[in-house]
């Protein structure tokens, strides 16, 4: 099974960023998943941390990012994008697979 996902420059950016910021060496990278809640039906999870034996990585332009197994279903097309304008900042996904979003873009259906 393979991970692919997208990131924008401003992502790579951001995450290369916080990661030199936070003093976190090289072993660190993103963790992203999917777990049960929200208003649609599915949450997306971001943090940083370490590869666990059971994950699934993938090195995008520099950066290191792995999710469970069960998350690939889900996450394989996405785009992780950053943004920092006047409607505010933070890190949005961007998945093809979601038939739904709520308004605020936290959660989804499939």
């Amino acid at each position: 099974m393979e991970l692919d996902i997208n990131l924008s420059k401003k992502a790579v950016s951001e995450i290369k960023y916080l990661l030199k910021l936070k003093e976190l060496d090289s072993s660190f990278g993103v963790r992203v998943g999917v777990r049960g809640g929200g208003c649609s039906g599915y949450t997306y999870t971001l943090e940083f941390g370490r590869k666990s034996n059971s994950d699934i990585q993938m090195i995008k332009d520099g950066v290191m990012i792995f999710t469970d197994p069960k998350s690939v279903l889900y996450l394989n097309g996405t785009t992780l994008n950053y943004t920092d304008g006047l409607q505010g900042k933070g890190f949005h996904f961007n998945n093809p697979s979601a038939t739904q979003t709520c308004g605020c873009g936290e959660s989804f259906s499939v």
